[in-house]
């Protein structure tokens, strides 16, 4: 079992620094499960991807709950829909 797979079994959310992580989930076609991407991070400190995050919470839960890859930059949120390409 793969980490997409574990993490769609146990309802899990993954959370990463690395592009290719959304790019896999968009190859699978799959709708679970949801990712959630940090970039253009100058402090990658577990304090500050933590402080993002609960900052942007709220405002992405609902996506991430139903199949979204999520990206947080500093400056911006961006939202894409599972699956991607995808009817």
């Amino acid at each position: 079992m793969d980490v997409f797979e574990l993490a769609a079994a146990q309802e899990r959310v993954l959370l990463s620094a690395d592009t290719d992580f959304g790019t896999i989930l968009a190859l699978r076609g799959d709708v679970r499960p949801s990712v959630l991407i940090f970039r253009r991070m100058p402090d990658r400190s577990p304090s500050a991807l933590l402080a993002l995050l609960l900052a942007n919470l709220s405002d992405v839960a609902f996506s991430l709950e139903t199949g979204a890859v999520v990206v947080i930059e500093p400056e911006r949120v961006r939202v894409r829909r599972l699956p991607i390409g995808g009817a």
